[in-house]
């Protein structure tokens, strides 16, 4: 019963990481890609680099809205039918 509910978790938590990573990464990318630019004009403005993460996070998430819910849909779904 115990080694269920550790597996619970670790599936609960392994879903949440593969579903967030693609997410994660687009910023991760940008915001790599808009300090560079920063780097090489030497434009020091902390608020530049956060407009370009965020739409770049926001298109992500929109152009994976379906493979997020279906894995989403089928982690509840295995919860729930056990």
């Amino acid at each position: 019963m115990e080694s269920e509910g550790l597996d619970l978790v670790r599936q609960s938590l392994l879903i949440a990481l593969w579903v967030s990573a693609p997410i994660l990464i687009a910023g991760i990318v940008i915001g790599l890609v808009v300090s560079i630019a920063q780097a090489v004009t030497q434009v020091q403005e902390q608020t530049l680099s956060f407009v370009p993460k965020i739409a770049a996070m926001i298109l992500v998430a929109v152009g994976l809205l379906g493979w997020i819910s279906t894995q989403l849909v089928d982690f509840a779904v295995l919860m729930f039918t056990g």
